[in-house]
């Protein structure tokens, strides 16, 4: 018998996810930084909320949501996924479930008009959930829900609806974290650093240095595959579907993407309908 664990596309041992919330105008200098950088992310949206054209903020305003238009022309074509948030940002656990079902469908219902795919990635709003709230976003097709939930390390998810992150970019943790994310290699498991926040708070903190030097630390580091949170997710579904002959010396990949993993031979690639014996 042999152990099969998960390595991340090219054999990687880590991966790296960022979740930003709101639609807001910092997002253009936060994109902007995370492409320099080849950092990828989510950005979660209320299409309900979205600013009328010509919006024009008064002096001093922090938060300062982008027109429809400002979101399609920043994040198409930008390597960025763009998830729901909900249509109108409420608490979904003070919701009954027809009213959650509506601000979720109803968002999707927009993103997908926007950006001509499906949308299926979203981010509780105030991270406020209940069992209730979970089944109504199953209902609704989607396939992951992050929470504001940091578990201060790089275990994989297990509850995707539910899903936990390492930690807010605020956190007085993160430079000690993102030390040992770059420094250190993961012997059995392999790593996701899961940080999330709002694009606004690096304004309104006067703190844009935390992500830059964030971004440019975990970006020199081989080891790690820069994602979206739905191309994590796939690729987890993917590894998770893997077929297992008795004795695990045969694999079979029944999925779309090619799936890594280490077994005692080492790393091996499996392609895409492909199956591997003699490991």
């Amino acid at each position: 018998m042999q152990q099969i664990l998960m390595r991340y596309p090219g054999g990687k041992s880590k991966a790296l996810t960022l979740s930003y919330d709101d639609g807001v105008e910092q997002d253009i200098r936060l994109v902007e930084i995370m492409r320099q950088h080849g950092i990828r992310g989510t950005f979660n949206m209320n299409s309900g909320l979205f600013a009328p054209v010509g919006t024009v903020y008064e002096p001093g305003r922090i938060h300062r949501r982008l027109t429809e238009r400002g979101v399609v022309d920043l994040f198409r074509d930008s390597g960025m996924e763009v998830a729901i948030h909900t249509l109108t940002h409420p608490f979904l656990d003070a919701l009954p479930a027809a009213d959650v079902l509506q601000e979720v469908v109803d968002d999707r219902k927009n993103l997908e008009r926007l950006f001509h795919q499906p949308i299926q990635g979203m981010a509780y709003p105030y991270g406020a959930t209940r069992d209730t709230v979970v089944e109504a976003l199953r209902m609704a097709g989607i396939k992951y829900a992050r929470t504001v939930i940091a578990t201060m390390d790089f275990r994989q998810p297990v509850d995707w609806l539910r899903l936990t992150t390492t930690c807010h970019h605020k956190n007085p943790a993160l430079a000690e974290l993102t030390r040992r994310f770059v420094a250190e290699t993961p012997q059995r498991q392999p790593w996701l650093f899961y940080l999330w926040g709002h694009s606004y708070e690096f304004e309104a903190d006067n703190n844009w240095p935390v992500i830059e030097n964030f971004c440019a630390q975990t970006a020199g580091c081989d080891e790690v595959w820069f994602a979206t949170n739905a191309e994590v997710y796939d690729y987890t579904q993917a590894f998770n579907r893997l077929e297992y002959a008795v004795g695990s010396r045969m694999i079979h990949n029944p999925s779309a993407l090619a799936v890594w993993i280490k077994a005692d031979s080492g790393i091996t690639e499996i392609l895409a309908g492909a199956t591997v014996t003699r490991l």
